[in-house]
């Protein structure tokens, strides 16, 4: 398989953006056709890679007969190494797990990582994570990474065939190829879109090989960010990440669980509209609009966030690649 770094490379050589796009696993009791039945839409785009989000525990409180709580641990959407295995093994296409600082064990993380590299997965992307549902601020595992920047050093450490167990020997170096989120916005919460380069460079000085952003809907905050990256260092490529407006619910989620704008034209369009189905066509005029002068500014791929669905990733597509 192929490194993403080196998908960026030879788009940049070819002078053609690439298309790729990111999945949610399908809920717990619902199987992997469902993932397809939305990928094959956009296999005619040629993606040369496609991310599988992870999605750490949640907990809920089962109520006795006796009237005692428990709290129960469950995830909701499992399954992301074995999609991304599948990805590989049914297209021929190179599948980016994400992987977490939240919830997870250094160890846990080790073997995590093991995992994927046994099955051939050599392209991951490492987040710090969110906050369970639970709480209203995150919380590192005890023996967990904090940040996103120490996950991206112990994968590099197994680059180097630096096992958390020093008493290995001969050890194999892994060969993983890491990506790293940015924020045009500046992350939720962040003091400033400063602080937020500041520690964005710090994941690339750790080992990130490139970068991609949370999406936005005014292309001038993507292009002021990569604008302060550059002039504080940041020479990795930093991949725009696009979603398009799907329903009327949004206009509020959006700005609150993203620290994202919404340009007030858009936010006016979709207003205006009757039904989804009109929302969503709003949302893919507007994200054919941005893509076009992302594309035009030569940006090396161009990444989709598809929540899950496909068809309105697949008519931008279809009017841009």
């Amino acid at each position: 398989m192929t490194k993403v770094s080196d998908h960026i490379t030879q788009a940049i050589a070819a002078e053609k953006t690439a298309f790729s796009f990111e999945i949610l696993p399908p809920l717990k009791g619902q199987n992997i056709d469902t993932i397809f039945a939305n990928i094959d839409p956009l296999m005619e785009f040629a993606p040369p890679f496609i991310n599988v989000t992870y999605h750490r525990e949640e907990y809920i409180y089962k109520e006795h007969p006796d009237g005692l709580l428990e709290k129960k641990v469950v995830r909701k959407r499992p399954g992301t190494v074995g999609i991304c295995a599948a990805i590989q093994n049914k297209y021929d296409v190179d599948a980016v797990p994400h992987v977490l600082c939240g919830g997870f064990t250094k160890e846990d993380t080790e073997n995590f990582l093991i995992d994927m590299d046994f099955l051939g997965i050599e392209n991951v992307m490492a987040l710090r994570g969110d906050a369970v549902k639970s709480e209203i601020y995150y919380k590192p595992n005890k023996d967990g990474n904090v940040y996103a920047q120490d996950l991206v050093a112990q994968i590099m450490d197994l680059n180097q065939g630096i096992y958390l167990d020093d008493d290995l020997q001969n050890s194999s170096a892994t060969n993983f190829c890491v990506g790293v989120a940015g924020y045009p916005e500046k992350h939720l919460e962040a003091p400033s879109v400063e602080s937020d380069i500041h520690f964005l460079k710090k994941k690339v000085e750790a080992g990130a090989c490139y970068v991609v952003t949370q999406m936005f809907f005014d292309n001038q905050k993507y292009f002021e960010f990569v604008d302060k990256a550059r002039a504080a260092g940041i020479t990795k490529p930093i991949i725009p990440g696009i979603k398009p407006i799907a329903t009327r619910k949004q206009l509020n989620m959006i700005p609150q669980r993203f620290n994202v704008d919404l340009p007030d034209e858009l936010v006016r369009e979709v207003i205006k509209c009757d039904t989804t189905q009109e929302i969503r066509q709003v949302g893919i005029e507007w994200a054919i609009a941005q893509s076009k002068e992302l594309m035009a500014a030569g940006v090396p791929v161009i990444h989709y966030y598809s929540m899950g669905k496909s068809d309105n990733i697949q008519k931008i597509a279809s009017a841009i690649f």
